[in-house]
């Protein structure tokens, strides 16, 4: 019962300890914050700038929260490239060297060189080319030094393109010449890198090679419209007619740029080729035209960059109020965990009382556990006692029963010893008997002797004393020191024996022969084989028994 107890205890708390800490909130994982940074940079694609930030802005605070160091660099560097989209510079770059301080405390450098490459494209944009120089030349040292062969690869063609703008095509044709192997997994950016060598010849006056190359590209590529190359060639194509004074074919190329649609930039660009086409075809009024049309494009570009200011500013606007949305979320969050840590203690404090009532349920029926078997101790103890007593006491009956034995066969082996004694008395007896008869038979038959009465009466004499039973009763008494109660055991079970029966029997149970009882009785063996059947019918003694036998059980 206290393993189970203790096992609830710690199931419970287990299960407490997980509910504390799977508080409610939003988005509260990891995961969460990464689809808040996909979501963010999708709307970004899509020129949804407000939901890109509301995104970017909601999976910058849960990342700053929870110090997810990378989600918070994403969400700031793509927070800049809003802003960078909606032709705020200032804040985009703000943004951006924050992400860049991130960076380098906290990730590895490749993150350092995405950010610093971010902030070189904008000192380029703003024609500071000598900041971007150095952002670009910091990203592709980076790049470099981690041997990723691709970043060295876009970096170098940046690095070479920021050398075209400057009219540096020996530079620029350096960087391309080591970013064409690297980009070779890069199909779009490879075509990138052999625009950027076509307007190096274009810079340095090979106007003819540079057209014959760029055509030569768009008959050979699929897809021209990865960042615009398609209008970057025909751009190429129509400035190196004019160089080659060809100005009806670069007047047509040109023509071909403002079909695509492009962005203002570009139509100023296309307006600025066509102006000085007509200027060299001296048609002044049709150069100053397209000129005012230069002058119109700028104008619209800068009310679109007021338009974009206001945007941003709209922006900004909608992210304040976003934000404080989030302050007044987390402080209802607040009040709700508040709500929820005292409803954890509540439960915590029940959760105690029951389990220290538990606890003293549980020492209690240990302290019980523990008497009984300290009883159960004692009584084995007891038992072990009682079991050691009797084998103490077994082994001493069977010393006893070994001395009782022993001492039987002492007495057993003293009777024996005393019988044939008793036998060889008997015997000396028998024989010594024998030999005087056999003596005074001789001299009665002797007729010296015959004709003496004297000596006849004598002779009388001697075998009247040989027939008396002074040695028998000397033997009975005798035999019964011996053989204790063996005679009245003899009398008492077979009541109808006479003395002389018994004095045979006692022969046989000293284990004499028949021949040997036959010379004590003075009878021929026949007449004493004859008298041992007699007496054994009379005992009624079965006849697979011998007579020695049985008197051996008495």
């Amino acid at each position: 019962m206290f393993t189970s107890n203790r096992r609830f205890r710690y199931w419970f708390f287990s299960v407490l300890i997980c509910l504390f800490f799977s508080i409610p909130s939003k988005a509260s994982t990891i995961e969460k914050c990464d689809s808040l940074i996909v979501a963010g940079v999708t709307a970004l694609n899509n020129n949804q700038y407000i939901k890109s930030l509301e995104f970017l802005t909601q999976a910058r605070t849960l990342a700053e929260k929870n110090r997810w160091h990378k989600q918070s660099f994403l969400a700031i560097n793509n927070i800049g490239a809003n802003y960078y989209r909606l032709l705020e510079y200032g804040e985009a770059l703000n943004y951006y060297i924050e992400a860049y301080s991130i960076a380098l405390k906290e990730l590895d450098p490749k993150f350092e060189m995405i950010v610093l490459n971010n902030i070189a494209i904008l000192y380029s944009k703003e024609l500071n080319y000598e900041k971007a120089k150095e952002y670009f030349r910091k990203a592709y040292d980076i790049a470099k030094q981690n041997e990723d062969g691709l970043k060295i690869g876009l970096y170098a063609m940046n690095l070479g393109n920021l050398a075209n703008e400057q009219k540096d095509s020996k530079l620029a044709r350096t960087y391309f010449n080591e970013a064409l192997p690297l980009l070779v997994d890069g199909q779009h950016f490879l075509i990138l890198a052999k625009v950027g060598l076509i307007q190096c010849d274009l810079n340095e006056g090979k106007a003819t090679k540079a057209r014959q190359e760029a055509l030569h590209l768009i008959e050979n590529t699929k897809d021209l419209s990865f960042y615009e190359a398609d209008i970057s060639l025909t751009t190429v194509i129509a400035k190196s007619y004019i160089k080659d004074n060809l100005l009806d074919e670069a007047t047509t190329y040109v023509n071909l740029i403002l079909g695509k649609n492009p962005n203002i930039e570009t139509k100023i660009t296309a307006f600025e080729l066509l102006s000085e086409i007509n200027f060299k075809k001296k048609n002044y009024d049709l150069a100053f035209s397209f000129k005012d049309s230069v002058m119109d494009s700028k104008s619209k570009l800068n009310e679109v960059k007021n338009g974009k200011l206001y945007e941003t500013s709209k922006v900004k606007f909608e992210i304040q109020n976003y934000q404080n949305q989030i302050k007044l979320n987390e402080a209802k969050l607040s009040s709700e965990r508040k709500m929820f840590y005292s409803i954890i203690a509540i439960i915590i404090i029940v959760v105690i009382f029951i389990v220290w009532i538990l606890r003293n349920l549980s020492v209690k029926h240990k302290q019980k556990k523990l008497i009984a078997e300290r009883n159960e101790q004692i009584l084995a103890l007891e038992l072990e006692k009682e079991k050691n007593d009797l084998l103490l006491l077994e082994k001493q009956l069977n010393e006893q029963k070994a001395i009782s034995m022993l001492e039987q066969e002492r007495l057993k082996n003293e009777v024996e010893q005393k019988n044939r004694k008793l036998s060889a008395k008997a015997l000396y007896l028998s024989g010594r008997n024998q030999m005087i008869e056999e003596v005074l038979s001789e001299l009665s038959e002797l007729p010296q002797v015959s004709s003496q009465d004297v000596l006849v009466n004598h002779i009388q004499t001697l075998k009247t004393h040989l027939k008396t039973d002074n040695e028998w009763d000397s033997f009975i008494t005798h035999f019964e020191e011996v053989n204790q109660n063996f005679l009245n055991k003899l009398k008492s079970k077979h009541p109808n024996l006479i003395a002389n029966d018994i004095r045979f029997l006692s022969y046989i149970y000293m284990n004499l022969s028949t021949k040997e009882i036959a010379s004590m009785l003075n009878i021929a063996p026949e007449s004493c084989r004859k008298r041992k059947e007699r007496i054994s019918a009379k005992m009624e003694i079965p006849d697979d028994i011998s007579l020695y036998d049985y008197l051996a059980t008495i």
